[in-house]
């Protein structure tokens, strides 16, 4: 029988489809007899939707060009301020 230490191991896989038909009926029978691990699965799965949601979001271009000015002139400043490096 799975142990709920099992199953963390290999919930993102279990997540992520990656686990062949008898860990993946493990799991499901784990999870119908474990309150825990049916609440560590769903924060897994939210925390993964999460992720996927904000990672497609690219950074406004104004800002990107803001960052590289402002990071050459801190490196600029910096090269000015410590002539012995």
């Amino acid at each position: 029988m799975l142990m709920c230490r099992d199953l963390a191991t290999i919930a993102s896989d279990y997540l992520d489809g990656e686990l062949g038909a008898t860990d993946r009926l493990s799991v499901k029978v784990h999870l119908m007899m474990c309150r825990n691990c049916r609440s560590f699965i769903g924060n897994l799965r939210n925390s993964a939707a999460l992720i996927r949601a904000h990672s497609s979001q690219t950074p406004d271009p104004d800002y990107l060009r803001r960052l590289d000015e402002n990071i050459a002139k801190a490196l600029a400043g910096k090269d000015r301020d410590d002539p012995g490096e």
